[in-house]
């Protein structure tokens, strides 16, 4: 096993999750403290041959792209507050993934790759996943579904999910590699407390 290469990894990945933090944070405070128009795309009006002017927007609300993006000039706290909930939970997502995974590769390179601590570590990454991918895409879809609905109406339709899901998979598939590796541990300490 390659612990320099490991090591390495594992510090840019944390440096990688320090960062998506960072940005976290940094886009939450100047988004809230900035003043501009809120923007967002629908595809509610796409197939259709309307003129901007002519769609049941909301007061204040300019739509472009034949109704495809909506901006509204001054966005209550509310749109301003659904507006960042359709970026926020993917970088917020991201930081917590990658320091869990640097946390694990930390855990391989003091204690080796098939102990206890690896197995419970890659569990816990892959639950991360599986919960976290479908919650973050709630999320964002939610928000952004409920900002077109604040600025017209007739397009806002409720829940909905933004984001692929087959990271989903990925994460299934470390939930199970680590119960296959807490089982192997657990045989290997039985066999060497026998011999």
């Amino acid at each position: 096993m390659n612990t320099r290469l490991t090591k390495t990894l594992a510090s840019v990945t944390l440096l990688l999750a320090v960062l998506s933090g960072l940005a976290f944070i940094g886009t939450a405070i100047t988004h809230m403290a900035d003043d501009g128009a809120v923007c967002v795309e629908t595809g509610f009006w796409a197939n259709t041959e309307v003129a901007p002017d002519s769609l049941p927007i909301g007061k204040g609300v300019e739509a472009t792209g034949s109704g495809t993006r909506l901006c509204q000039d001054d966005p209550s706290v509310g749109q301003r507050a659904a507006d960042l909930g359709g970026e926020l939970p993917w970088l917020l997502f991201g930081s917590v993934v990658l320091l869990l995974f640097s946390r694990l590769l930390d855990a391989v390179v003091d204690k080796g790759p098939f102990t206890e601590t690896v197995a419970r570590r890659l569990s816990t990454l892959g639950w991360v996943v599986t919960a976290g991918v479908p919650l973050a895409s709630l999320v964002v879809g939610s928000s952004r579904s409920w900002l077109v609905g604040s600025m017209a109406p007739v397009a806002g339709s409720g829940l909905e999910m933004s984001g692929t899901l087959e990271l989903v998979l990925a994460g299934l598939a470390a939930v199970v590699m680590g119960k296959i590796m807490r089982e192997g541990v657990r045989m290997r300490e039985d066999l060497e407390g026998t011999i």
